[in-house]
C-alpha cells in the first residue's frame, strides 16, 4: 500500500521514528542522509506537484519509499525512484508499490507515462519494472550509479 508522504513523515524517518502509528522495517529503510536528500527533494516537488513521494507500507510496517524524481514536465512523465528496506527486499513489496504507483498514474489525467531507471547490475529491481509491464527504452548514465537501463510504462488510454 502507498500512503503520500508529507514532511513530518520525512522528519520521523530521519528520527528513526516510524510515523502515523506506523511500524518501522528492522533496520530502518534508508540511511539519514538519503532520507533528508529525498526530504529535500519531496519538498522541491511538493510546491508544484503532488504527490511528492509515497511511504511503502506492508503489514502495517514502513517497508519503503518512493517518489518521483521531479515534477512532471511538458511531456506528462513522471519519473520516479524506489528502494525497500533490505529486510523486506524479496518479498514482493516492491512489485506491489510500484504496481499501486501506475494504477494510481492511470488514474491521474496529469500523467501520460511512468518512467525509471535502474542499475545495469539491479536485477531484482529490473525484475519489479518488468512485472509492471515497463519496457525498456534506452541507457542512460549517471555518474554515481554507472550504466543505467531506462524503462517506460504509457498508463494513458
Amino acid at each position: 500500500m502507498l500512503i503520500e508522504a508529507e514532511d513530518d513523515d520525512f522528519a520521523a524517518l530521519i528520527d528513526g521514528r516510524a510515523p502515523r502509528r506506523l511500524m518501522l522495517a528492522v533496520g530502518g529503510i534508508e540511511d539519514t542522509a538519503t532520507l533528508a536528500m529525498l526530504r529535500g527533494l519531496a519538498d522541491s516537488i511538493r510546491s508544484v506537484f503532488r504527490p511528492a513521494a509515497w511511504l511503502v507500507v506492508e503489514e502495517s510496517t514502513v517497508v519503503g519509499l518512493c517518489s518521483p524524481i521531479a515534477a512532471p514536465g511538458p511531456d506528462a512523465n513522471l519519473n520516479i525512484g524506489y528502494g525497500i528496506a533490505a529486510s523486506w527486499r524479496r518479498r514482493g513489496a516492491a512489485q506491489r508499490a510500484i504496481a499501486d504507483v501506475v494504477a494510481w498514474a492511470r488514474a491521474d489525467q496529469r500523467i501520460t507515462a511512468v518512467t525509471a531507471e535502474t542499475a545495469t547490475g539491479n536485477l531484482a529491481s529490473q525484475r519489479v519494472l518488468i512485472a509492471n509491464g515497463f519496457a525498456r527504452t534506452g541507457m542512460a548514465h549517471d555518474d554515481e550509479h554507472g550504466e543505467l537501463i531506462c524503462w517506460r510504462i504509457d498508463v494513458t488510454p
